[in-house]
């Protein structure tokens, strides 16, 4: 039975991700699942190494803008939200066919893994599962899915330039609709943390979770973590 799932991925300068994430997605879209890839503005050919089963669409940059692009042309029942530098786990088929058969949450997402070595990632990863699992609010990293129809009736996500994962999480606890948190963990890279210093980006991601939290302005906190947002990748 052909897979009716729409795999959106926000790209920008994602280049060097390509090969990986295209050939961790080839079983799903053998299975029949849908891959779309939201393109910010990439010049440095991200968009072009996509192959012809590759739907590439040109959004206005933004991780939310393109995300909710590739999202209005799904054909999917269900949509994926993928970062270009995270990788599903190898059941993820069997996991997803279970998760849209069983009637039960008709949203969620993935534990998280990070892909380097330093002994300290592996406590931020506890943090970030821990944390997700009793929030039940996940980030971008987590690839979150969910039913189309229950992403159009909440509207997608907002169009502001940070914590658009965040914010459509709320929604979804405020519209009581409680989480699948899948068994398998995704992997995603850990580069955020290594290129910034890790505990500089612990204290800072953490910041502006507390400021966001207290009612700071996206567009004020994008500009404390991004220096550059033009040039933020997806």
């Amino acid at each position: 039975m052909s897979l009716s799932l729409s795999i959106v991925v926000p790209t920008l300068n994602e280049a060097d991700h390509m090969e990986p994430l295209l050939t961790g997605l080839a079983a799903l879209r053998e299975a029949g699942a849908e891959i779309i890839l939201a393109d910010g503005g990439s010049d440095d050919g991200t968009a072009d190494l996509a192959d012809n089963s590759i739907r590439v669409l040109h959004a206005p940059r933004g991780r939310a803008r393109q995300m909710n692009t590739g999202a209005a042309t799904a054909q999917g029942d269900w949509l994926l939200f993928l970062h270009a530098d995270t990788r599903l786990p190898s059941a993820v088929e069997e996991m997803l066919r279970k998760a849209m058969a069983d009637g039960g949450p008709d949203w969620g997402f993935f534990p998280v893994r990070l892909t380097g070595k330093a002994p300290l990632l592996r406590w931020i990863e506890k943090g970030i599962n821990w944390r997700s699992r009793w929030s039940r609010i996940a980030t971008g990293d987590q690839a979150v899915f969910i039913r189309k129809s229950r992403f159009e009736a909440l509207g997608g996500f907002a169009d502001i330039p940070l914590m658009e994962d965040i914010e459509f999480c709320k929604r979804l606890k405020q519209n009581g609709a409680q989480p699948l948190i899948f068994g398998q963990p995704v992997t995603t890279s850990s580069r955020r943390w290594e290129e910034r210093g890790i505990l500089l980006t612990i204290v800072s991601m953490w910041a502006l979770r507390a400021a966001y939290a207290c009612g700071a302005p996206p567009r004020w906190l994008v500009k404390f973590y991004y220096p550059a947002p033009a040039e933020r990748a997806s």
